[in-house]
């Protein structure tokens, strides 16, 4: 059997650095990145990588729920990813499809390397590059705001996506000022608000942010608010598209798509079953008409994932550039970062095209577990 799957290691890894808050709501979130590493038994392996984002310590739950997926792939062949996909969605695991999302990843990084291509051709290869935008983390006041945006538009972004305090009447004093300084500079501007209005509120920002020529409004509702979506998008012009974190599986994406809710479809390869199920994701999209606006927030594993999806084919417009990027590339020697014309471009090298410090991996692991034919490994750890 070709590409025997042999073993299987899972990590989950912090930097120290990788505190985020993406709203006044929040304290600081604890960024854990949970990997899989897969080999077979003729010596290739591939790896993958999914985030969880949680208040005041490691999430090691991802990875516990992986833990109960691994004894089903040992002894099969990773050429066979959808067979592999469908056995996985079919088990009693929690966390899913999040829980299959990194080992999937891992499935398609191995075999497109196995192909001797980088993944993004060993799926279509539409292009090899696309425009950025900056992701910026939540700021204390509108002062800071306005300095940082200066700051990324020195670094040569063009576009911005501002998390804020997810309070309407703070955004909106955000919204007019940067209005004021910037109006004339040429930038673009997005706003996330975490979910965080009611459809009144969300009616009265989207009717602001259209005067001020927004690209869109995210997550203006609770991703569930299907009913409270499809009534916005109808009474404004900007774009209207959805947090794309709770609606993860097939048919909810096309209930909201054949219900007019969102601009554009919204989604993460690491939360949404990985390559596979976003992959059909983007074509139920494709097929009416719609773009997906992956979300590529994350660890350098999970921008490289989404990015090869958006590099591979043509119904994606930006790149999500989490902002800033140094924490976030903890853990890997291969970086993905926007160019001063404002474009990412796909990683050098076959597969992901990601290499990763496994030495500093394995002494940041606050969870490591193994898996191969000889039985498990749990790892102690300090």
């Amino acid at each position: 059997m070709k590409l025997e799957i042999d073993s299987i290691e899972v990590f989950a890894v912090t930097g120290p650095d990788t505190k985020y808050k993406t709203s006044s709501h929040y304290s600081d979130l604890v960024i854990t990145n949970t990997i899989v590493k897969i080999r077979t038994k003729d010596g290739h392996e591939g790896f993958g990588g999914a985030i969880s984002w949680t208040e005041g310590g490691v999430d090691k739950s991802l990875a516990e729920s992986i833990r109960h997926l691994m004894p089903f792939l040992i002894g099969k062949s990773a050429l066979q990813r959808e067979e592999l996909h469908a056995l996985m969605a079919s088990r009693c695991v929690l966390m899913q499809p999040q829980a299959l999302s990194p080992v999937d990843i891992a499935l398609w990084d191995l075999v497109s390397k196995y192909a001797k291509m980088p993944l993004y051709q060993f799926l279509g290869g539409a292009r090899s590059k696309i425009l950025s935008y900056a992701s910026t983390p939540f700021l204390p006041s509108i002062q800071d705001y306005i300095e940082y945006v200066q700051e990324l538009k020195d670094e040569g972004y063009k576009f911005i996506k501002f998390h804020t305090w997810c309070i309407f009447d703070k955004d909106m004093a955000l919204v007019s000022a940067i209005h004021d300084v910037f109006k004339d500079s040429g930038l673009k501007f997005m706003l996330d608000v975490e979910s965080g209005y009611n459809r009144e509120e969300a009616l009265k920002a989207a009717k602001i942010l259209e005067v001020y020529d927004y690209l869109w409004f995210e997550a203006p509702l609770p991703d569930t608010d299907l009913d409270g979506y499809r009534e916005l998008k109808s009474r404004v012009d900007i774009p209207i598209i959805a947090a794309g974190n709770t609606l993860l599986h097939l048919n909810q994406i096309e209930q909201g798509i054949q219900n007019n809710c969102w601009s554009s479809a919204r989604v993460d390869a690491t939360l949404a079953g990985g390559i596979t199920q976003t992959r059909k994701i983007m074509g139920i999209a494709e097929a009416n008409s719609m773009t997906v606006e992956l979300q590529s927030w994350g660890y350098t594993l999970s921008q490289a994932a989404n990015l090869h999806l958006m590099l591979a084919y043509n119904n994606s417009t930006y790149f999500e550039q989490a902002v800033p990027v140094e924490p976030l590339e903890f853990g890997a020697l291969t970086t993905i970062r926007t160019d001063k014309e404002g474009y990412v471009h796909a990683p050098e090298g076959d597969g992901l095209g990601i290499e990763m410090d496994w030495p500093l991996i394995e002494q940041s692991s606050h969870f490591r577990l193994a898996l191969d034919s000889t039985g498990w490994t749990e790892f102690t750890l300090e």
